[in-house]
């Protein structure tokens, strides 16, 4: 049984198969309309979402299969107290499948440990945010054709961007990345992050202002200042429109760039930019259904015949 904590989890060879997958998904989505059917999916949200857990049920009812679970650990027995060990191993017992996203680094290492079913880390803590991963690195791939050979810009909240860390190990393992971080010195990426580089011998460089950097990036991946994560509201509001991506700083950028974002977006980028054809955010939260779709057929061990038939690893 294989769970997925980090997208380090799979292979580069693994993660190359996923994305065919995802690519066959989008071209042929008739033939994969009933590959999970009277599969059931359990979405365990301890922290609020939007895109992560309704892309995340989309893709199982693409599918064909169900979904169960909570949005709201208030609507939960965890409002009383249960343990997240004692909430897996009770939907192991009804689910065939688990995602689960909550505040605390480590959370879904318990599920895993306590599981009968494949885990999905929809997100935990500032630590790790596997699935989204995926779906930017499905993006640039079929925007650009390849995950490699690139410079990789993060602005904004590198310090307590999950989405950040994970892509940065995930690319890191693709050859001639480079990687540009742009944050005030408050929301620099971790010293973990860098030490990982150091090790590898993977060349970044650290910046202040985007203005001075975007000609040189090949993706520009944006992230909002997120409020949940500071200890104090002043600090908050004094860094929380540091950068604002406008079209005058697009102007400055690559005709072949692009822009990502995991989302929501608040003010970092401004509305002025979505129509500017090198602004793929929106694209990126399609990317993240097929994604999604492959992710729950590999985990599960299904296998889609081109005539719509499955097969089952587990049969």
């Amino acid at each position: 049984m294989r769970h997925i904590l980090s997208p380090t989890d799979f292979s580069t060879a693994e993660l190359d198969r996923l994305f065919d997958l995802a690519a066959d998904i989008e071209a042929n989505r008739p033939k994969y309309a009933n590959a999970c059917r009277g599969k059931k999916l359990a979405t365990l949200f301890y922290e609020p979402s939007t895109r992560t857990r309704l892309s995340t049920e989309t893709a199982m009812l693409n599918l064909g299969g169900s979904t169960m679970g909570f949005s709201d650990a208030n609507s939960s027995s965890v409002s009383k107290g249960e343990s997240v060990a004692d909430t897996i191993r009770t939907i192991s017992c009804f689910a065939d499948i688990a995602a689960i996203r909550h505040p605390k680094e480590g959370a879904a290492m318990v599920a895993k440990q306590f599981s009968r079913i494949p885990i999905i880390n929809c997100g935990d803590g500032g630590h790790q945010h596997p699935t989204q991963t995926l779906t930017d690195m499905l993006t640039i791939r079929s925007l650009t054709g390849r995950l490699n050979n690139m410079t990789i810009g993060l602005c904004g909240d590198l310090k307590f961007g999950r989405t950040v860390h994970s892509l940065i190990f995930a690319m890191s393992r693709y050859q001639d990345i480079r990687f540009i971080f742009i944050s005030p010195d408050e929301l620099r990426v971790p010293d973990y992050v860098t030490d990982m580089l150091d090790e590898k011998g993977i060349q970044y460089e650290e910046f202040i202002k985007l203005d001075d950097v975007i000609g040189r990036l090949d993706i520009l991946y944006m992230t909002r200042v997120q409020r949940e994560r500071f200890f104090n509201e002043e600090d908050y509001v004094r860094l929380k429109d540091f950068y604002i991506l406008t079209p005058r700083i697009m102007r400055k950028a690559k005709n072949d760039m692009f822009v990502l974002h995991p989302l929501p977006r608040v003010n970092e980028i401004s509305v002025k930019v979505d129509d500017d054809p090198r602004a793929a955010y929106f694209r990126q939260v399609q990317y993240g259904v097929y994604v999604r779709m492959a992710l729950i057929l590999t985990l599960l061990g299904i296998h889609v015949n081109e005539d719509g038939t499955t097969t089952c690893d587990n049969d």
